[in-house]
């Protein structure tokens, strides 16, 4: 997996002039409305990319086989090859989350019936490498780090973006995950330097940046007018100029920090996409493949679409028909659809789930002499990324290397239970979990002296815990009922840093509210509460009606009264849609949540479940 020199595609000079500078393509003088990234008119680096061996065999595509599942599917392969047409094949995937290791657990059984087992970065480079051949060309639509497992997050995510330049991944969509430690840093790991806080992990060794070319055509810098990352990316793929345009879900700014991204702003994606795909198609790219991190879920298995749901469904309808294929993420499900695009055309449309487990291949026949794609011959299929294939001997050296680095942190004890402490954040998260409840009670541990905020009350989002902790999981060679560092970095590995703020107890009812809004993307999302606070749920009260009874150790909440209330910075910048704690004030700063929570995992041995603190919820 060698990266030659990147081939330069040739535009008109004038207009080659104005997508550099981002400036709209109708007028090379005029101040830009809202102008887009410079694209990046350079084929992949990796050794499939751009090398323009032009067979135009079309891959055989002539079985006729249409599959005909849910919305459509019918990937039919037209009725022979056609010598004339050049395939151009996409291996895409999504969510992958820092997933580099080969311990995660199959797809769920309506997923995969098989219960085949899946996952780790070297089988999926190699899995894809089997199938990719001279017409191939790898992206992501995004979520490549932040929430990351152990191994990668340890690092602030350069062990993954090692991985995936070393995969020859070549361009991707920004995902929400990628602003988990904001903008500055996502730019870091897109340009390189070394981290501001931990330096270099190894001697002399600075980390470079990544290859791989992150796209964010709806990200726009706020002080400049310009897309944050560029817009779009030319690449060529068996002698084929192919457009990939990028672009994030809209949430993003109640999905993380707000203070994070507050010198961005995130527009509309249809329109973003539209604008991106007249740019390309004016410089004379008409294969064009949209990369977004916005997605939707369905009912069948891997690679069938059974009742397609979500914002996917609308986007598609309002996508430009320019746009020939659409790899879609966010989600975490898995789907093969074809949609029927604006003009009536067949295209299609997918996402592989998450965390490198399975791979979408999409196939797309272009002729030569136009660069349009042929679409009524357009297939996809995802695939599993099967362990039973050999893994590829370079990723996996590169997984070694940062393994070994790792290997004296994680194993490290820091605390220990009797008994399982539950909380799934990838199930409901609207409900009160034992886990939401246990990281409030760490909260309220670090922020409870007066020096470090005098906290009385404390929060956490249920969907911000993303582990449990085990009585019988053995993560590391350690004792039955022993937590590990690498199992407290799961369960908080975002980095948040604790606040105490006042608030009055009315606005504490009205934080509590918001545990549903109706226009969020998940309308319901619960709070875990410390030990001492309770009030009760009425799902069956209006909108804003929902809570009563609030207490603290026996007494009841009055809504006059300023309570001291502890949170993550998170949540007090108004993320996942809690806006009412932007009212409140006296804001104290504390410690990182992980580092806090280790600190009361130490404090505190023999931990138990929490019992119930919310009726109702």
């Amino acid at each position: 997996m060698k990266h030659p020199t990147r081939l330069a595609v040739a535009l008109p000079a004038t207009l080659a002039v104005v997508l550099a500078a981002g400036i709209p393509a109708t007028s090379a003088t005029a101040a830009p409305a809202a102008p887009a990234a410079a694209t990046h008119d350079t084929p992949g680096h990796g050794k499939d990319h751009g090398t323009g061996h032009g067979k135009g065999k079309g891959h055989d595509h002539g079985t006729g086989q249409g599959q005909g599942k849910g919305h459509g599917k019918g990937h039919g392969h037209g009725t022979g090859p056609d010598k004339r047409l050049r395939s151009v094949e996409i291996f895409s995937f999504s969510d992958f989350h820092g997933h580099l290791e080969a311990t995660d657990p199959p797809f769920a059984a309506d997923v995969d019936p098989t219960q085949t087992p899946v996952g780790g970065a070297a089988h999926l480079a190699a899995n894809i490498d089997r199938l990719k051949g001279r017409d191939g060309i790898t992206v992501s639509a995004g979520d490549n780090i932040g929430g990351s497992t152990f191994l990668s997050g340890l690092f602030h995510d350069e062990p993954t973006i090692e991985v995936l330049d070393t995969m020859d991944v070549a361009v991707s969509a920004v995902g929400n995950h990628e602003f988990d430690e904001g903008t500055d840093e996502l730019l870091r790991i897109q340009q390189g330097g070394a981290h501001p806080t931990d330096g270099t992990y190894f001697p002399g060794q600075t980390y470079p940046g990544a290859q791989m070319q992150y796209l964010a055509a709806n990200v726009i810098d706020t002080a400049t007018g310009r897309s944050l990352l560029p817009a779009t990316s030319v690449r060529k793929v068996n002698g084929v100029k192919v457009g990939f345009i990028g672009v994030v879900t809209p949430e993003t700014p109640s999905l993380v920090s707000p203070s994070g991204v507050s010198s961005v702003r995130f527009d509309a994606l249809a329109k973003s996409v539209n604008d991106a795909a007249g740019r390309l198609s004016k410089a004379k790219v008409e294969t064009i493949v949209l990369l977004m991190h916005e997605g939707g879920s369905q009912d069948g298995t891997l690679d069938q679409c059974t009742n397609l749901s979500g914002p996917v469904v609308e986007l598609n309808s309002r996508i430009s028909s320019r746009v020939d294929g659409i790899v879609t993420g966010h989600t975490h499900s898995a789907f093969n659809c074809t949609l029927t695009d604006p003009q009536g055309e067949n295209r299609p449309v997918v996402a592989s789930g998450d965390w490198g487990r399975a791979f979408n291949q999409m196939s797309l026949l272009v002729d030569p002499r136009t660069g349009d794609v042929v679409k009524s011959r357009s297939t996809a299929t995802n695939h599993l990324n099967v362990r039973s294939t050999p893994a590829d001997p370079e990723v996996e050296a590169v997984v070694k290397k940062w393994a070994d680095r790792a290997g004296p942190e994680r194993a490290k004890v820091v605390g220990t239970v009797t008994e399982d402490i539950t909380g799934d954040a990838s199930g409901n998260r609207g409900v009160e979990t034992p886990m939401a409840d246990l990281v409030a009670d760490s909260i309220l541990f670090g922020t409870k002296a007066p020096e470090a905020g005098g906290a009385q009350i404390a929060f956490m989002n249920v969907g911000g815990v993303r582990a449990s902790f085990a009585r019988d999981t053995i993560t590391n060679g350690e004792q039955v009922g022993e937590i590990t560092y690498e199992e407290a970095y799961k369960a908080a590995p975002f980095g948040n840093l604790l606040v105490t703020v006042d608030m009055t107890g009315a606005q504490i009812k009205a934080v509590l509210e918001q545990q549903y809004v109706p226009t969020r993307g998940r309308k319901y999302l619960a709070l875990g509460v410390s030990d001492g606070f309770g009030y009760t749920w009425d799902d069956m009260k209006p909108e804003g009606s929902k809570v009563s009874g609030m207490t603290l150790d026996g007494t009841a909440i009055d809504p006059a009264k300023t309570y001291r209330v502890a949170t993550l910075s998170f949540l007090a910048e108004g993320g996942d849609d809690f806006t009412a704690f932007e009212e409140a004030t006296n804001l104290t700063g504390g410690p990182e949540d992980l580092e806090n929570l280790v600190r009361y995992l130490q404090a505190n041995p023999g931990l138990t479940a929490p019992e119930d603190r919310v009726a109702g919820l």
